[in-house]
């Protein structure tokens, strides 16, 4: 493919994917499969590697992620990002509205939005491409999240249709609440602290140094606010809606009110209705429409005048703490559960709620037998809040955190400088083991459907398999008349599971065509502790083979890019490990995948065994670009300039740190025309 031939390719797959990205995320209409979108996006992202020059800064290859951004820039707002005046009693509102009656008269109506719980962020789009994405900060300047807030797919990276040629447009980040559920469950998966609820997530997420590990993440974006010059109407409500037209996605919930009553049905109807929308609200915002009313009744320093958010109060119920029971994750870390006396929270019957580790505990002085308020974090997960001290009985012993593994009786470790206590008996406590071999055949990693956690606990008791090894040895006189006694339903009848010729069959399809998924995938099942999926392909495209990294010292990991500390010694720990490298080449010997093939296309050894550093702008690669070459000749791309950094690649505008330290350790500078030379 030529030139002339490869940039209008590139701009057909860029409008195309734009299109299909916003039926599927926008407007919930997909006409074309997931798998024939992956496929648009892979030519997408092979042409701009093969012709850099070509690549659109906003690219729907951004939303994958990739880049990273050390320091946020601060940036100043063109128009103030105000905090709305807050209340949570119908006499205030009441108030507000004899405010605005008495400042502009009974001519004027208002509009009623939800007051999404997330991440407020301003949009500045040019000639209908986003320019910038700015957060609240102070509400004069914000920081300049741009990278991050690419990767979110609701949000359009270029605008369809007859746009303003300048304006921002404001909203709100949020993470749906199946997608927070999902996402904490993988944090407790990992060993990691989960969010409290999905506002703090979305705004740890779009803070984060590394984009591709934002575009992981389930964010979304409702926008609700029009700012700029020429807009096409005079009022906030038409102007929303002629934003959904540009390709926003604006909600739908949102109503004109000619009055005071209609605005506390609206508030009314959403309070009792909230608990069944699939994101976090808390509150309703009410806005005078008219844009010249608003700029009549101005704002104060903090606040506009011609607006307020009604706030709902969280639902809190009490009930009897019956017991603490504990659970074991597959990385071994200990959850304390409180088990509840049932109690009707926010449309559902709560049982149990996290008490999250022991310093939670301590910190709220929770007893057995104690009445305890229960609220539900982010609508979502029950949590206790608090104590009713005036119920509790006199005796009531203060509570001992467990100092044993409830499962397999392990004395319990807590590392320092860490929350949650674990169980070390890592390769002989039941549900570690299970876990981690749930997580094997998990969707992400090797995708065996034919399996799942009630069949992998009927193969662990029935003693055939104690790691993921044992799976690629099962064999069908193994499998076949297993059986497992389930629990009762409700007639009161035992029922059985068990496994016929069909479900013999299908479970050794699925193990057989698992051999099949690709290095990154496999690393990924491993279940190293911190190297979740975005790592494991990090290290899997930078080492290759599982034998290259067998024999990596932490020294060398820290140096790989955007590889840290914990996540380098936790690589080093696991292959120090005797029984892991046994586990690993019984599923080499069966036929896993234990190297990268089709990542991309070898080219040559010219750089082999060779560590280059690039920094500063290039004028034929992009960030990305520069190290798939490198790595297509053999070399090993690295971020941070070290004695065992063979090269600096120096582009313009290199960092002088690195130009410093290169120079301290007498490293070769090589310039783009250089390099050039070198893979010729």
């Amino acid at each position: 493919m030529d030139k002339r031939e490869a940039t209008k390719r590139i701009q057909q797959l860029t409008e195309l994917i734009n299109e299909h990205n916003h039926r599927y995320y926008i407007e919930s209409k997909p006409v074309i499969s997931d798998y024939e979108f992956d496929m648009l996006m892979e030519e997408l992202i092979r042409l701009e590697k093969e012709f850099p020059e070509f690549a659109d800064p906003n690219s729907p290859t951004k939303r994958v992620g990739g880049d990273i951004t050390k320091e946020f820039r601060q940036v100043q707002h063109r128009y103030p990002m105000l905090s709305l005046s807050n209340t949570y009693s119908e006499q205030e509102l009441t108030d507000f509205d004899t405010r605005v009656r008495k400042a502009i008269g009974d001519n004027f109506t208002y509009v009623c939005e939800l007051k999404y719980d997330g991440v407020s962020i301003s949009l500045h789009y040019l000639n209908g491409r986003l320019e910038r994405a700015v957060t609240r900060g102070d509400g004069t300047q914000g920081d300049d999240v741009t990278t991050n807030i690419k990767t979110i797919r609701t949000i359009p990276l270029k605008l369809k249709g007859n746009y303003p040629d300048d304006f921002e447009i404001r909203g709100e980040i949020f993470m749906p609440k199946e997608g927070f559920a999902r996402f904490n469950q993988e944090r407790i998966e990992n060993g990691e602290e989960p969010f409290a609820n999905p506002r703090n997530a979305a705004s740890g997420s779009i803070k984060m140094q590394h984009s591709a590990e934002v575009a992981r993440r389930p964010l979304d974006c409702y926008l609700y606010f029009v700012l700029g010059d020429n807009l096409p109407f005079g009022n906030h409500y038409d102007n929303l809606q002629k934003a959904r037209d540009w390709g926003f996605n604006v909600p739908r919930y949102i109503a004109k009110c000619n009055n005071l009553d209609e605005v506390f049905e609206f508030i009314k109807s959403w309070e009792k209705e909230r608990t069944q929308l699939p994101f976090e609200i808390d509150g309703v915002v009410i806005k005078v429409n008219d844009y010249s009313q608003q700029e009549e009744l101005d704002t104060t320093a903090k606040s506009p005048r011609w607006a307020i958010a009604y706030k709902f109060k969280a639902e809190r119920v009490a009930t009897k703490l019956n017991a603490i029971s504990f659970q074991v994750g597959r990385t071994g870390a200990i959850t304390p559960v409180a088990n509840l006396e049932p109690v009707r929270l926010a449309g559902t019957t709560v049982k149990r709620a996290s008490l999250h580790n022991a310093d939670i505990i301590a910190t709220l002085d929770v007893r057995i037998g104690d009445t305890v308020f229960v609220e539900k974090g982010g609508e979502i997960i029950p949590k206790i809040v608090a104590v009713d001290f005036t119920k509790r009985s006199e005796n009531a012993p203060e509570f001992q955190f467990i100092s044993n593994c409830p499962e397999c009786g392990t004395e319990l470790v807590r590392r320092e400088g860490e929350a949650l206590h674990y169980c070390p008996n890592e390769d002989g406590c039941p549900p570690q083991i299970k876990g981690r071999i749930q997580h094997f055949i998990s969707r992400n990693a090797m995708d065996i459907d034919s399996l799942g956690e009630g069949k992998v606990e009927m193969l662990y008791d029935n003693g055939l398999i104690n790691n993921a090894a044992d799976l690629y040895y099962l064999t069908y006189d193994d499998l076949l008349g297993l059986e497992k006694t389930i629990d009762a339903t409700e007639d009161k009848k035992e029922k059985k599971l068990s496994f016929k010729e069909k479900t013999v069959n299908n479970i050794l399809n699925g193990i057989e065509q698992s051999k099949r998924q690709p290095f990154d995938k496999v690393l990924y099942a491993l279940g190293i502790r911190y190297a979740g999926q975005t790592v494991a392909k990090k290290l899997a495209i930078h080492y290759r083979n599982i034998d290259h990294l067998k024999k990596v010292t932490y020294e060398e990991l820290i140096l790989v890019d955007e590889i840290g500390e914990r996540i380098a010694q936790s690589v080093v720990d696991y292959f120090n490990d005797p029984r892991h490298v046994k586990m690993i080449e019984r599923l080499r010997e069966k036929g896993v995948q234990m190297e990268l093939t089709d990542a991309f296309e070898i080219l040559s050894d010219k750089l082999a065994e060779k560590t280059i550093v690039a920094s500063g702008k290039l004028e034929h690669f992009s960030r990305e670009g520069i190290k798939t070459v490198i790595q297509q000749h053999g070399g090993r791309p690295s971020s941070s300039v070290s004695k065992i950094t063979d090269y600096l690649l120096a582009g313009e505008n290199t960092g002088p740190n690195k130009l410093a330290r290169a120079k301290e350790l007498n490293i070769p500078i090589i310039t783009e025309e250089e390099f050039l030379k070198m893979i010729e």
